[in-house]
């Protein structure tokens, strides 16, 4: 396959006001907007239901609108014949009183009743624990990731590596606000999952630029980035179109249940691929690596200093 010759690198400062532009934005909107998060975090009642025949989400959503539950999320699960219907935590109600309550109303004006499969319940302090662990693991995530670039590489990369990675989660959870789309915990998987798939788009494209730095010597940095990045652009792309189709597929077929999780995998393969070109290798070439950091120093032989 033939390789490209694209001046990536040359046009670093482009790319790098966008992000940065993206990620000022994203920001904004997390901090005005904030995330809509699920009654995984939040705590609430998750009710199970199921028809005979496909069941219509908009009737459902209507009838327990009118009903008085107007909070209540309506998907479905698994097949049309299964229903989901999340609520919001509300005091002084038992999860036995509230799945009776929502089953009368879904089942009033209807032929083919409803039967009720599972209920469950998460307290507040249930979802307080899971917001802090979540957050937890992607600051753990974040530190093992500067351990281990710093090992693997230069502290140079590693730190190119968090900021493009962190610029892929801002940016990601910016437009998931933004669409204002429930986030609960199969989103923070797809965000810690993310935060792989960016780490090892960057990792190839360090690990040629490593190569090249010992193979070449006649290059400035900035030509070797260059070479390097357009060296793994066909396999950069072509895993990501890989990961795309996949992750449509599930979008269309694989029930509303997993539509977050699928939505912020596309979002986040799209940045990652992005940040692995445009952001990694031009924040350490900015942060002064050089092929001095990563060429093993020779040792004098003794035998230079005999006549």
């Amino acid at each position: 396959m033939k390789t490209t010759n694209i001046n990536f690198i040359g046009n670093r400062n482009i790319a790098l006001i966008f992000s940065g532009l993206l990620s000022i934005i994203s920001i904004i909107t997390l901090s005005v907007q904030g995330l809509q998060m699920g009654i995984d975090f939040t705590g609430g009642t998750l009710i199970e239901v199921g028809y005979q025949k496909p069941a219509d989400l908009t009737v459902l959503r209507t009838t327990l609108d009118e009903s008085g539950f107007a909070d209540a999320t309506v998907q479905n699960f698994g097949t049309a014949k299964d229903v989901l219907i999340r609520l919001k935590l509300q005091e002084g109600v038992s999860s036995a009183d509230l799945s009776t309550k929502v089953l009368e109303a879904i089942n009033k004006h209807t032929a083919e009743p409803a039967s009720l499969r599972r209920v469950e319940f998460v307290g507040p302090q249930v979802g307080d624990d899971l917001a802090q662990d979540g957050f937890l693991a992607l600051l753990y995530s974040t530190i093992g990731i500067l351990i281990y670039v710093a090992w693997r590489f230069e502290w140079k990369f590693s730190l190119g590596a968090v900021i493009a990675t962190l610029h892929d989660v801002i940016v990601t959870l910016g437009v998931f606000s933004l669409l204002k789309m429930e986030f609960d915990l199969t989103v923070l998987a797809a965000v810690l999952a993310l935060i792989g798939y960016s780490l090892n788009d960057t990792i190839v494209v360090y690990d040629r630029i490593r190569e090249n730095f010992i193979l070449i010597r006649n290059k400035t940095t900035e030509e070797m980035m260059n070479i390097s990045v357009n060296v793994t652009l066909s396999r950069t792309i072509m895993t990501s179109l890989t990961v795309i189709l996949v992750l449509v597929s599930l979008f269309f077929l694989g029930g509303e249940v997993i539509h977050g999780f699928a939505v912020v995998l596309l979002f986040g393969v799209f940045f990652g691929t992005y940040s692995s070109i445009f952001i990694a290798s031009p924040m350490a070439l900015i942060l002064g690596v050089s092929p001095q950091d990563l060429i093993p120093d020779v040792k004098e032989s003794h035998l230079d200093n005999l006549p």
